[in-house]
């Protein structure tokens, strides 16, 4: 897991602002190095969302907000019920001018 120059505390809260984003817009534009870390911290919610219980829906309202959370299980979690993994998809769309960066688009896939 990259640090991102942050303390532990606000690199979560930082993966979690990506993943209600990622959540809510299904296709969010970022950094490869942020995709990267985002991508295993979001399968790994869809994956627990999955199961749909009640001790899943609480595992993942700790890390999303209500709304979010409702979204991820009533949506998304079913849309993924039969496959196994790879719930997303990191396309690049070049470097960024300012700090030559490699910008990427992750979304979920359809």
């Amino acid at each position: 897991m990259r640090k991102f120059g942050r303390e532990k505390n606000a690199r979560l809260a930082f993966l979690k602002s990506l993943a209600a984003n990622l959540v809510l817009k299904e296709k969010i534009k970022t950094t490869e190095a942020r995709a990267k870390d985002l991508r295993s911290f979001i399968e790994r919610l869809i994956t627990i969302g999955k199961k749909g219980d009640l001790v899943a829906r609480r595992r993942i309202l700790e890390f999303l907000p209500p709304a979010v959370a409702k979204k991820l299980v009533k949506e998304i979690c079913l849309r993924f019920k039969d496959r196994k993994g790879g719930y997303t998809r990191i396309s690049r769309l070049g470097r960024r001018m300012s700090d030559g960066a490699n910008i990427v688009f992750i979304e979920l896939i359809k």
